[in-house]
């Protein structure tokens, strides 16, 4: 436990500048991982679907139908996504020794809020735009094998009203329990993601686990995409370990709507479990980039929506009053008239040295047209 906190606190002093909203939506489903990056400021988020699930334990056979529902929410902070996990299921459990009464039961199996922030991720070389050299534009950029890094802190909210049956525990321990995650994603390339999730869930309760899951997605084209999932849930001694793989695919139908189907295989020391599941994500997408002006002194110039301060100063601080815009007159301008420069006055010999040049160019023009008309009437054709 000491451990895993110090990794948490040693990754939080990694920095980084980048923005998490992308035009496409960013879901989880239809894997367990979780991705480090957020949706986006002014980004609200809907993933849940239908589950079936088939469990063979000891010979005790429990069939489960439910849906999950997981709420994602950016705000504050580009980095920052504040998330709830809830599941809602009905059981019917049939016991292998028929001395015992078979039991169904109906309520919420999962009841989780908290938050991710992004602390770190890596910026990688474009060789798309290289044009001297082949090699150069195939050649695998080792900055890759680096991951964007999240962390993520969360509690186990208690759940006092559950509809069953019979007598049998409660889905969910009515006692507070919190959950910690280190999230890692690996861009190796433009089409294959790998993803790292390192969890430890109902910390201090009686059914603690620590858990990893690993999962490899590829996008064969713009809209579909494949994924492959492996994941290993340890513990207490007195419980079986899961060993669970899954695999599946998701389809995008515009940049907010995703649809997505799933089947998973899990194996314990008492029994397996068979699950399959169909979902659909659907994002709606406020969010506005906000861009800064620089002044000529040098200054950023914030625009009007931002606010000063940090993340506490603009939950509980005041706002600062900005100064009043002074008040300006406004007056309409008047239609000025255009005065053409007038040409200077000729004199008498200019105006008669003129009159004298217009008078021999029409005698000019007169000669030659009594000349033309001569010759059209004294013109003789030759003989053939």
């Amino acid at each position: 436990m000491k451990n895993f906190l110090l990794l948490l606190f040693l990754v939080g002093f990694f920095q980084t500048s980048t923005a998490q909203y992308t035009e496409l939506i960013n879901s989880r489903r239809p894997g367990f991982s979780d991705s480090p990056f957020s949706v986006g400021t002014d980004v609200l988020q809907f993933e849940g679907g239908l589950f079936y699930k088939n469990v063979k334990d000891q010979g005790n056979k429990v069939l489960s139908i439910g849906t999950d529902v997981m709420v994602r929410y950016g705000k504050f902070f580009e980095k920052l996504e504040i998330n709830l996990n809830t599941s809602f299921q009905y059981d019917d459990i049939n016991f292998k020794d028929p001395l015992e009464d078979d039991i169904t039961r109906i309520g919420l199996s999962q009841l989780t809020i908290g938050g991710k922030y992004l602390v770190y991720m890596p910026t990688y070389m474009d060789r798309s735009k290289e044009i001297r050299s082949w090699k150069a534009k195939t050649k695998f950029d080792w900055k890759r094998m680096i991951p964007s890094v999240a962390i993520y802190a969360g509690a186990n909210i208690p759940v006092t009203k559950n509809f069953i049956r019979g007598n049998f525990p409660r889905y969910v321990n009515d006692k507070f329990s919190p959950r910690l995650a280190i999230y890692t994603q690996n861009n190796f390339t433009d089409q294959f993601v790998f993803l790292m999730n390192l969890i430890m869930d109902k910390i201090g309760s009686g059914t603690k686990e620590n858990s990893y899951i690993l999962t490899g997605t590829y996008t064969l084209n713009n809209q579909l995409s494949f994924f492959a999932e492996h994941q290993g849930i340890f513990k207490d001694k007195d419980i079986p370990n899961d060993f669970q793989f899954g695999a599946g695919a998701a389809y995008l139908f515009d940049k907010n709507k995703q649809v997505d189907l799933s089947i998973r295989a899990i194996s314990d020391r008492d029994g397996s479990t068979f699950l399959v599941g169909a979902g659909f994500a659907w994002r709606f997408d406020k969010h506005k980039d906000k861009f800064k002006l620089i002044g000529s002194d040098g200054d950023v110039n914030l625009d009007d929506d931002e606010k000063k301060g940090g993340f506490f100063s603009r939950i509980f601080g005041k706002k600062e009053k900005r100064p009043e815009k002074r008040k300006v007159k406004k007056v309409k301008a008047k239609k000025r008239k255009i005065i053409k420069d007038k040409a200077p006055k000729k004199t008498k010999a200019q105006k008669k040295r003129e009159k004298e040049a217009l008078k021999k160019l029409k005698a000019e023009q007169k000669a030659a047209k009594k000349k033309a008309k001569d010759y059209d009437k004294n013109y003789d054709p030759p003989p053939n």
